[in-house]
């Protein structure tokens, strides 16, 4: 999926002041705002939970953060109005899922300025000096995008395997505890994940966490624990957990390669930034296997690793509508230390 930058049409946008901005970036776990004057420095701050909308709610969702808002408000002895707004929100994995949330940040009266993004995007500014190249993000599921500054896009829906992922620490949990199960009892190959990962739960078999799981005496949600047990078995030379551990590099390589080719990127140099929880754990059998894959499928792409706050992409990209100088992006990243 092509075009520009998620939200409004640039057009369709007032004119931006030089008042303070509010950058957001909110995730499943926790939410971070800051309040920011046009030059790039940090007036206050807040951190709230995590921002699901699909359970809770878009208006609910946004008043959660409606309440982190007014405490980064607070922080910078600022009213809660701003000339601009950039809020990169998980979950807002459609442009109508990017519409619904950006009209109802716009119902707050924050703004008339507002900005909504994927939170994948914060991740990419925030590894780049400019608003150019593809960031993959692998945590508890998987993502790609890619911008330009131009304002083209490239990104997928990424709403699992109904869009066509695989992958993700949950998604990598799951074919662990598949090949483990099918290797205990015979209908697949053997492998050390049959023990380990009953192992972690303190169980002797895959059967029993089998039934642990089913029965709800392990909670389903610890199933993502399993992620970095895997990646030990791997570590270990287990055949069947190093082909999952493969198979997790020739998605985050497909993905990167078909969003640089979608923004004309793909035969020039260009940055490939790997982030979310698996990526930056930096496992050496997953890393040594992107860069070989890469370097066939895009061999002038640069790879580096987001270790910044996201926050601070939300901001840059703030800053980025605002078209403000230069120096207000140097004195953003000065403040997060990078």
């Amino acid at each position: 999926m092509n075009g520009p930058l998620p939200g409004a049409d640039a057009g369709t946008l007032p004119a931006v002041g030089a008042g303070t901005l509010l950058a957001v970036d909110a995730g499943n776990s926790k939410t971070d705002v800051v309040v920011l004057s046009g030059d790039g420095d940090v007036l206050g701050a807040a951190r709230g939970g995590g921002f699901q909308p699909p359970l809770v709610g878009v208006a609910t969702a946004v008043d959660g953060l409606a309440e982190t808002v007014a405490r980064a408000c607070a922080d910078a002895g600022v009213p809660v109005g701003f000339a601009h707004v950039t809020a990169c929100l998980a979950n807002a994995d459609l442009p109508v899922e990017e519409a619904a949330l950006r009209d109802e940040v716009l119902a707050r009266g924050w703004s008339r300025s507002v900005r909504v993004h994927n939170d994948t995007f914060a991740i990419l500014r925030a590894g780049v000096d400019e608003p150019r190249g593809v960031a993959v993000v692998c945590g508890a599921g998987i993502n790609c995008v890619g911008m330009t500054p131009d304002g083209r896009t490239a990104r997928f829906p990424a709403i699992g395997k109904l869009s066509g992922d695989w992958g993700g620490g949950g998604g990598m949990a799951d074919e662990a505890l598949w090949c483990a199960a099918r290797g205990e009892d015979g209908r697949g190959e053997p492998t050390g994940l049959s023990r380990a990962l009953p192992a972690h739960f303190g169980l002797e078999t895959m059967y029993a966490l089998i039934e642990a799981l089913h029965l709800g005496r392990v909670p389903m949600e610890r199933r993502h624990e399993l992620t970095p047990v895997l990646f030990r078995v791997s570590a270990a030379g287990d055949p069947v957990a190093l082909s999952l551990v493969h198979r997790l590099a020739e998605e985050v390589v497909v993905m990167a390669s078909v969003a640089l080719g979608r923004l004309g990127l793909l035969d020039e140099p260009a940055p490939v930034l790997l982030g979310g929880s698996v990526l930056a754990a930096r496992h050496p059998q997953l890393e040594e296997r992107v860069r070989a894959l890469l370097a066939v499928r895009a061999p002038r792409a640069a790879v580096g690793f987001v270790t910044a706050p996201p926050v601070l992409g939300a901001g840059l990209l703030a800053l980025d509508e605002t078209a403000a100088a230069p120096s207000a992006a140097a004195r953003l990243r000065e403040h997060y230390g990078v």
